[in-house]
């Protein structure tokens, strides 16, 4: 079933994002007695953490874990997570807890989506994390997912562009997401609101089961592409923004392992390195090539590309396929490409939240500090 929303949605219409400063790439050790802050994005190929502390615009990295568990592996065909898939994400987190507990984290969120929205033993495998490993995760809606996304990278958005199509390109599905500049013109005052956004039940996991990864033929390659973009444009919610993009004043902003391997490709990294990636500007044409590119050379030389390896090499051409049915749908010219996104919008979603009580209660405490004055005034006679 494909999920749909858009900018009636009050609850994605209300958010107006604004650039925050770039996250620091050097992950150095917080300051004592700092708050801490913890992120985990469990989807339905990656287990990834992130330990992070607040700065004055926007947080510092300190500490980070990724690990490709495949826990969505079969779930398209079976309907259910299988035991090896658990035991391997079970395994993730254990790390990812002994990092937390070592980092001594204040405040901590924990996401699932696809794979554990879409498996009948979803629920009671998050039942499961929280005996095993003291984790308590959250089941997220498409459009949580979404918004998340978008929050997390929306700091790369063009300040001098009008619009933006954002797409994360996850295991089980894809999240769309379409922003617009409401006010400013740059990067210092530039403001963007989410517009319209849909998901579509395709990812790189399910898209290899469906179609096929390891050995896609050019045609097999180009009924994906075909699928992809009709899936896309079944969505109108966001049509009124195609002049913005035919008129160049739109580009396309992904945050995906899918993405970020045509970046490293791109830029002949012998090994992928974060800073090198995130960030970058890739030309629509280039990207489309490079995906050709990988499709052709087949599944032993993909698992030779040091941006890719042996536990990508089936996944990055269903992959490359999603993000060209994107841009048949919807063409541009540029893709900004941003190797951040969930945990990023968790982390900083952790700390808006955190730093708005803190001004409840100083505006609280200063209320009772005043009444307390009036109190002991002298009545006036």
């Amino acid at each position: 079933m494909r999920v749909e929303r858009n900018q009636s949605d009050q609850a994605l219409k209300a958010d107006e994002i604004k650039p925050e400063k770039r996250i620091e790439k050097d992950w150095l050790p917080s300051p004592p007695f700092s708050r801490r802050y913890a992120a985990i994005d469990l989807g339905t190929n990656n287990c990834r953490l992130l330990i992070a502390v607040p700065q004055k615009d926007g947080f510092r990295v300190v500490d980070a874990f990724s690990r490709i568990v495949r826990l969505g592996e079969g779930v398209s065909q079976t309907g259910m997570l299988s035991d090896a898939a658990m035991d391997r994400t079970i395994e993730a987190l254990t790390i990812c807890r002994e990092k937390i507990e070592s980092r001594r984290v204040t405040a901590i969120r924990c996401i699932a989506t696809q794979a554990c929205r879409g498996a009948g033993n979803g629920g009671a495998f998050l039942e499961r994390i929280k005996k095993e490993t003291n984790l308590d995760f959250e089941l997220i809606t498409t459009e949580q997912e979404a918004a998340l996304a978008v929050r997390g990278c929306m700091d790369l958005t063009d300040p001098k562009a009008d619009a933006a199509l954002v797409f994360d390109i996850g295991g089980g599905s894809t999240e769309i997401s379409w922003v617009v500049k409401k006010s400013g013109d740059d990067i210092t005052n530039a403001v963007f609101k989410l517009e319209a956004w849909t998901s579509i039940p395709i990812g790189v996991v399910t898209a290899s089961e469906r179609f096929g990864g390891a050995h896609l033929t050019r045609e097999e390659y180009e009924n994906t592409v075909d699928t992809i973009a009709l899936e896309v444009t079944r969505f109108t919610g966001a049509d009124h923004l195609k002049p913005l993009f035919e008129s160049g004043r739109g580009h396309l902003l992904g945050t995906s392992g899918t993405v970020t391997s045509l970046a490293g490709v791109h830029l002949g990294l012998k090994k992928y390195i974060r800073k090198e990636v995130d960030g970058i500007w890739l030309a629509s044409e280039r990207a489309l090539s490079i995906s050709e590119k990988l499709r052709a050379m087949g599944f032993d030389a993909r698992q030779k590309e040091p941006c890719i390896g042996p536990e990508r090499a089936d996944l990055v051409v269903p992959g490359c396929a999603i993000l060209e049915g994107i841009l048949k749908a919807w063409p541009a010219s540029r893709i900004r490409v941003a190797d951040r996104g969930l945990r990023e919008g968790i982390l900083a979603e952790l700390i808006a939240s955190d730093r708005h009580r803190k001004r409840r209660r100083r505006r609280s405490r200063g209320r009772s500090a005043d009444d307390q004055a009036r109190g002991n005034q002298p009545a006036k006679e």
